[in-house]
Parts: C-alpha cells; structure tokens; sequence
C-alpha cells in the first residue's frame, strides 16, 4: 500500500502539468488488460475482441446501448409480423465499408447466412439457430424469416457476434478489420497496442475523437504508473488492486464502480467423473465461501449470485442461499458420493486477477473439505483450445460476460457438457415468449434448475471498476455487452 502511495506522490505533478492540455485533446490512450487474439468479432470467444472492435469498428442491424436496451444500427427501424416470425429490416442508405465497398442488404444476408451455416466458426453460433431464411427485397430492404418466433431476437442482433461483414473483406477481418463503423482500423503493434481512427466518411452522427489507442497493461503493477504519468487516460477495466482507495481520494480521476454481464463461475466438466456426480457438484458448492472469494478476485468488489444471471437484471431470483457455506457438510457429501478418502483434480486458470487470485482461495477451501487440486496457469489461447473448445479440463475459473447468456446451459456440446431436458424445455419455452413478465418467470426457472444442479460454482457478478480522466467524458458507467464503446467519449471543453 505505502508503495502505491509513493508512486502517486510522485505522479501528481506530472499529471497535473499534463491536465490543461488534455481539454483540447481529440486522441485517448485507453489501458486493456488483455490482448484480443485476433480482431473478428464474428470467429471468436474471448471478449478481448468485442472490447476494442463492437460500435467502433463494426456494426450489426442492431446495437445494445450503455442501458442494456436494444436500439437501431444499420437498420435504421423494422416491422415484425403478426405471428412475430417475419421481421423487415429497413437499412440505412449510403453506407460504405472502411475500404470504400457499398454497404447493402446482401452484406446483411452474407453475413446472416455465414454465421449459421454449417461450417461457421461463429462463437455464438446458436444465436442464428431460429433464422429459416434470409431474403433481400431490394439494396435497403432485407426481410429474416425465422422458425418459430423468438423474443430475443432484435437483442441477439445486437450482440458482437452479429455484427455485419462484407464478401470482399471478411477473411481478412482477424488481422485487418473492415467494418462500417465511425472508427477504422489503423494498427496492431502485436504485444503492445491496438489503434483506431475517426472515419471520416462515416454514415451517422460523427464521434469527436480523432483516434484511440488500446494499450495492453495486464497488471496494476503497470497500470498505476501508466495512469498517473498521464500516458493513459482511461481504464474501462481497471486492475486497480491495492491502489483504488487512493486514486478514488484523487479529484484527478473518476472512479466508477459500475455492473457487468460477467458471471463469475467455477466452470465445472460435468461430463466427467467425478463431476458428474451431483453430490461432488454439491460438496464444492457447499465448500466455496463466496466473500472470501470476492475479496480476493475483485477487491471485494463483486456481487454474490447463487446461479447464472446478472443482479442487474429484472428478472434475477437470490438464490445464494442454496448452498450455503458448510465445511462438515460438504465432507458429508463427498462421503456419500463415496469419496471419503479426497478427490484429486486440476484448476486451469486464465490470466485475469479474478481467475489467479481466486483460484488460490478456492483451491485452499476445497482442500479443506478433501478436494485436492493441482492449479495449472494458462495463457487465453490455451484457455480457448484446451477448455472452451476440447474440454480438456476439470474445473477452471472465468467471467462470462456475454449478455442474458442462461442459454449456454443448453447447447449440447458446451464446454461444461451439462444435459437438462428439463432446462432445455424452459429456454425452448423462452425463445418463442415475448411476454416479458412471462420471460421473467421463466428467466427465474432456469436459474434455480441450474442452482439446485449446482452446474457450476456460481461466485459472483464481475465488477466493472471503471477509472478516466476526470475531464473525459462519455465513458461507460456499466457494462451491458462486453464492448468499450468510444462513440460519444470527448474531452470536455
């Protein structure tokens, strides 16, 4: 603590120098923890990528804004038919793709049709399942037709995933990416940075920045000094450690503790022995003492939750109290699962604070109550191959960020490899109800099949410590879809 103390000492002149000039700045230096494994939206996991690229590069029919609310995008309004299965999207006229290429109801096709076809690399690909057909009426005009109605729909083209591509370009979006967007693509200093340029040719409403750089500080250890020499003006994901209480004391910065989508779980291969035994799913659920976990994986910052959903969100049921922390209890359930003598297994942990301090706390509680693990660190991409995508894993710690996603438990070959048919009927029941009282009920059913299931260690709702410059303005309080979007961020006057 005394450390940080000093570094800010001595930060204080340099930064207060640099202040005066920064209200006429266009340009913003922006601190990113982790570094996007490539730049396409619509070909990956990691919300690295949806950080830098979502409302700044690309664009989809739709978009969600800081409120978590659906609002137009490319298409700048729609009609839905009575039995809610046709919807026509009318698209602005005159947009143009970074590279000059006319931007028109065949991109939106293209893209539609890629993202569900049957060899789509779409991380999100169940997002398109409900889609029958797309068909252009004409450049401006493009009318989806789906299976069966689904409420969520205009929200899930709202989602990065969805974003819309062209034919011409979209191969190439992973190193170069080429959207329609009020930024573009300037440059990726590998390791380093990522930066973005005002379009001057954009279709909307301009932004004021002139360009934005996303610098890659993974830790606190560098993010501190960054901030207070002035070479980094805003963290909208700050690894603040020790240091938050003294730079929310500094009038210099403002300190936003806001909410995101990120449910923060003990990611558990239910396909795999002995996790798919309901008892050991219990024992550890029994065996996590959740605050001591929120002290150390985000500074005592983040929100218990008892299943998979945001408290943010209208719709979510408390149900932490479904397995309290017991010790004795859980070692009575390992015992009945026929574990008495331990178990042995292995924690994957990924880069970010709340996975590696975490996971240490968690591995010391479960080997209290006889569960033993060996705690593997592993890089993002060895993350996504190992455990997103092969399953090669027992339990693991991550942040789910991707906005309303309960419906993850259903898909079949997800990586936690849990199979409900009773869950699967709630979210079938979900997709075709638009009633949002009716989605709320049922929004609160799947939560407490996946609590009493204990799928997953459910610890808590990730926090969204947001730190800028004070004189900048327009920066997101929360994080409604895992996006860092500059379109309406200035420098005040």
């Amino acid at each position: 603590m005394t450390i940080w103390k000093s570094v800010l000492a001595a930060a204080a002149v340099a930064l207060a120098s640099s202040t005066s000039a920064m209200a006429q700045r266009t340009d913003l230096v922006l601190g990113v923890v982790l570094e996007p494994p490539h730049l396409d939206p619509t070909a990956g996991a990691a919300a690295a990528i949806d950080e830098i690229v979502y409302a700044n590069v690309f664009e989809g029919l739709t978009r969600i804004d800081s409120g978590g609310e659906v609002q137009p995008a490319l298409a700048e309004s729609w009609e839905v038919s009575e039995d809610g299965k046709v919807y026509t999207f009318k698209l602005h006229d005159g947009v143009k793709f970074h590279d000059g290429t006319a931007f028109d109801a065949e991109d939106v096709k293209f893209s539609l049709d890629r993202a569900r076809a049957a060899d789509s690399t779409n991380a999100q690909k169940p997002l398109f399942e409900a889609i029958d057909t797309v068909e252009v009426v004409d450049p401006t005009t493009v009318k989806v037709t789906l299976k069966q109605p689904q409420g969520s729909f205009l929200y899930n083209m709202g989602w990065g995933d969805a974003v819309i591509v062209a034919a011409e370009s979209a191969e190439g979006n992973k190193e170069k990416p080429i959207g329609t967007g009020p930024f573009k693509f300037d440059n990726w200093a590998k390791g380093s940075s990522v930066t973005i340029v005002k379009n001057p040719d954009y279709w909307g409403d301009a932004v004021a920045l002139e360009k934005a750089e996303f610098r890659i500080i993974p830790d606190a250890a560098a993010a501190i000094p960054a901030l207070l020499s002035g070479d980094v003006q805003a963290f909208p994901n700050m690894p603040a450690g020790d240091a938050l209480p003294q730079i929310q004391s500094d009038p210099r910065f403002s300190v936003v503790i806001g909410a995101t989508e990120g449910e923060t779980i003990l990611s558990t291969n239910n396909g795999k022995e002995p996790f798919n035994n309901l008892k050991v799913r219990q024992a550890i659920a029994h065996a996590l003492d959740r605050q001591a976990i929120i002290d150390a994986g985000s500074s005592g910052l983040g929100v218990p939750i008892g299943s998979h959903f945001s408290p943010a969100n209208a719709a979510y049921v408390d149900l932490t109290g479904t397995y309290p922390h017991d010790v004795e209890k859980a070692k009575a359930l390992l015992k009945e699962a026929g574990f008495e003598n331990g178990i042995k297994a292995t924690l994957k942990l990924p880069p970010p604070a709340y996975a590696r301090d975490g996971g240490q706390v968690i591995a010391s509680q479960l080997r209290e109550v006889g569960i033993d693990l060996e705690i593997i660190p592993v890089e993002w991409a060895q993350w996504l191959d190992q455990v997103f995508k092969t399953k090669d894993y027992d339990l693991s710690i991550v942040s789910h960020t991707e906005p309303n996603d309960i419906g993850i438990y259903a898909r079949d070959d997800y990586y936690f490899d849990y199979h409900n048919p009773e869950f699967n009927k709630v979210i079938a029941d979900l997709d075709v109800t638009s009633d949002q009282e009716k989605r709320n009920e049922l929004y609160g059913q799947a939560q407490k099949i996946l609590a009493d299931d204990a799928v997953n260690g459910f610890l808590f709702e990730l926090p969204k410590i947001g730190v800028w410059d004070a004189k900048l303005e327009g920066m997101w309080e929360n994080s409604p879809i895992q996006a860092t979007d500059l379109t309406g961020v200035k420098w005040a006057d």
